[in-house]
């Protein structure tokens, strides 16, 4: 474990030479890069050294507590200390999910129940932009399908981070928790006699492709457009500037109207198809990768009903970590983090016993 720190160690002082060099700030791609990784292995740089500054503590306070016996009190603080950046250095030093740091595309759509279900997805969808309000995130709403009572059949919003985030603090890393079919159980706008119903939404999370990961040649593209529509149908463009993308050979179909240009939703699309072309890559690595590798990612599936919202109790359970709260109504306007914090610490630890 600790000739990897050396080696990490190395690095570190490599990228921090390199950022202090005018001449890289040319390369813009390239200061991200290095920033990234300079940030993602400072947390291990500090955690090493402060595990070594604790053994040479401990080595001080023997030799002294052969002449003052009330030095082997601290001692044993200082071992016990050692022995918890021990396990945080292990920790540190588990493979991060290379997406991390990305932004995202996060899809909402309604499920189960007709009206209901697309009004929970509403909800959920005010509940994510709160959240990103709360942590300081950018989030835009890039496509939407309205229902008729308020809600959406289907949203899609894109989630960025502002400058380069801390390591675990990405938009990826905390919101790819999220992605499954999310149910929900309360008594319905449109339930006459009180009765609870249950009915569900599925959320999609997906890491935003960059350019130059994603490669779609225009001959894989049928662009088809329309005339964009509201609610019920009603026409809320006069010109045909809505975009319909069928990526060919995968038969993924993509459509944006929301805005006013036939340009501007024809780039959305792209956004969003890149980002599913992504997903869909990933998840045949994943296929093919060990069952190790294919552990340390089972708390993403997407396939899974992750978690249940419970108006009547006010409580929120997450089915995939055993995690349950009695503050739905907090949940519900983005205090989300104690949630997705028992997510990560369950992935974390599961990360951890693998690598063991």
């Amino acid at each position: 474990m600790f000739e990897a720190v050396e080696e990490l160690i190395g690095e570190h002082a490599d990228l921090e030479r390199r950022l202090a060099d005018p001449s890289v700030h040319t390369d813009q791609a390239a200061v991200r890069r290095y920033g990234r990784r300079y940030a993602e292995l400072t947390p291990i740089v500090r955690a090493y050294q402060s595990w070594r500054q604790h053994g040479d503590d401990i080595e001080t306070a023997r030799e002294l507590a052969q002449e003052d016996p009330e030095f082997a009190a601290e001692v044993k603080t200082l071992t016990a200390r050692r022995d918890e950046l021990t396990d945080e250095l292990r920790l540190l030093l588990v493979p991060r999910d290379p997406s991390d740091d990305k932004d995202v595309i996060l899809e909402i759509k309604a499920g189960e129940g007709g009206d209901e279900s697309a009004l929970f997805a509403g909800d959920l969808l005010r509940m994510y932009l709160r959240y990103a309000e709360r942590v300081g995130w950018q989030a835009e709403i890039i496509e939407g399908n309205e229902s008729d009572l308020g809600g959406y059949k289907d949203v899609s919003v894109a989630v960025k981070s502002r400058g380069t985030p801390d390591p675990g603090l990405g938009v990826w890393a905390r919101l790819k928790y999220e992605g499954g079919v999310h149910r929900v159980q309360r008594v319905p706008a449109t339930e006459s006699q009180g009765r609870i119903h249950t009915s569900a939404a599925g959320v999609l999370v997906l890491p935003e492709a960059e350019d130059v990961e994603v490669e779609i040649s225009q001959n894989d593209l049928r662009v088809d457009v329309y005339r964009s529509s509201g609610p019920g149908g009603q026409s809320v463009n006069t010109t045909d500037s809505a975009v319909r993308l069928t990526h060919l050979p995968t038969g993924i179909v993509v459509s944006c109207q929301n805005e006013k240009s036939q340009l501007q939703n024809k780039e959305q699309a792209l956004r969003i198809l890149r980002a599913r072309l992504l997903a869909a890559a990933q998840e045949e690595a994943d296929r093919e990768a060990s069952d190790a590798r294919r552990s340390q990612v089972r708390t993403v599936d997407r396939s899974e009903r992750v978690r249940t919202y419970n108006y009547p109790e006010n409580r929120i359970s997450d089915h995939r970590v055993g995690f349950k709260a009695y503050n739905l109504d907090r949940v519900l306007d983005g205090e989300l983090d104690a949630v997705i914090q028992a997510c990560v610490d369950a992935d974390s630890a599961a990360k951890l016993a693998a690598a063991q």
